[in-house]
């Protein structure tokens, strides 16, 4: 990436964190640490986080950054038009999207975000809806961002294939997991399978139950490793239902699973160390992820991991975590079996993981998104 120009006069930048009023999810995340982190970094810029009107609380209180309201709505069919001139009178030098679509450009620059392209390379797994919003509308806000950031190297090598953006547009700034994820004592892990009702020992998904995570796929594989060995314990999903999830319970029902799985929805965040810590293993085996910041807070809970061979997970997972075709059952199911059953392996990819998450920080994605703003 190309450096900043020295001395940089102080500048007015506005970050676009709507989302953070409709979901928690990992965007949701990725904006908050952005506007937690970036004001300390920059005491000489100025930063405007657009929020709701209905999300009246600041997510940042840092002396050089302000919370401004608007009424345009998240993934609003007119929010080209009309974000653009609820920002107008904010008079930005800067303009960053971190939600992939980018309003008009009146006198400011723009940067957008690119978390993944499951809409383009994998549309089934994605509502009509969605498909509509960002197809409609990413080629166009590609092609007219001053930069793009994307958070793997998985995901640059997309963009620059399927968007056609030159390489040097697109920086990459890997996500981190929050501090909060460290391994919990043994009294908080107890305190908090009781609140949900969960058994020693579980293995462990965490995401959307949305087709592109392949949660058949998971159920599949760990139905055929019960048949391997019955002693294997409860599968515990933590996260919300998506669209298509009455199909998900239909295959429960077929692979007659329903004894050995617990669904916990709507968790408290602060609840989810816990959960990770508490648990022998934990399996993400998506068909396509931009990143897989799961992966890295399980990693980070001490926690070892089997997850997917393809899209950015081997990126993220590096050498700590046992990597499975997540097309193939079978795989998956004796990598399941095969950890459960050998201490010692996962022991040696816990430790790996606690190495690995060294590489990830977002003291450092913040630095380099200020680098972006300056340089841009």
């Amino acid at each position: 990436m190309r450096q900043p120009p020295a001395n940089i006069a102080p500048m007015r930048i506005a970050i676009d964190a709507r989302l953070t009023h409709y979901t928690s999810g990992g965007i949701a995340r990725y904006i908050h640490n952005l506007v937690t982190h970036l004001p300390s970094l920059a005491p000489t810029h100025h930063f405007t986080v657009l929020q709701s009107r209905k999300q009246p609380t600041p997510l940042t209180t840092a002396p050089n950054s302000k919370r401004h309201g608007v009424w345009t709505p998240a993934h609003h069919k007119a929010e080209r038009i009309a974000l653009a001139a609820e920002v107008l009178t904010q008079r930005p030098h800067i303009l960053h999207s971190p939600d992939f679509i980018a309003p008009l450009a009146l006198g400011w620059k723009r940067i957008i975000t690119i978390h993944d392209l499951a809409f383009l390379r994998y549309p089934e797994f994605m509502t009509a809806e969605s498909r509509a919003y960002y197809n409609a509308q990413i080629q166009r806000s590609a092609n007219e961002a001053d930069a793009i950031i994307v958070n793997s190297q998985a995901t640059k090598a997309e963009t620059v294939s399927k968007l056609g953006v030159a390489p040097a547009k697109v920086t990459v700034t890997h996500l981190a997991p929050a501090k909060e994820f460290s391994p919990a004592p043994s009294d908080a892990i107890q305190t908090v399978l009781q609140r949900y009702d969960l058994p020693e020992g579980y293995l462990l998904y965490v995401g959307t139950f949305e087709p592109r995570k392949n949660v058949p796929g998971l159920l599949e594989a760990y139905a055929i490793a019960r048949k391997t060995d019955a002693t294997l314990p409860p599968l515990v999903l933590v996260g919300n239902t998506g669209w298509l999830f009455d199909d998900v319970r239909t295959l429960i029902s077929k692979l007659g699973l329903e004894p050995h799985l617990h669904f916990v929805q709507d968790i408290a965040g602060a609840d989810l160390p816990a959960i990770y810590s508490g648990a022998t293993l934990f399996v993400l085996v998506s068909h396509y992820e931009g990143f897989g910041l799961p992966v890295l807070e399980a990693m980070a809970c001490g926690t070892a991991v089997i997850t997917s061979n393809v899209g950015a997970l081997p990126e993220v997972a590096g050498q700590a975590a046992k990597l499975v075709d997540p097309l193939v059952p079978e795989q998956i199911a004796d990598a399941i079996v095969t950890l459960y059953n050998d201490a010692e392996q996962r022991k040696t990819l816990e430790t790996a993981g606690f190495e690995n998450i060294n590489r990830f920080s977002w003291q450092q994605l913040a630095q380099k998104t200020l680098n972006i703003y300056n340089t841009v």
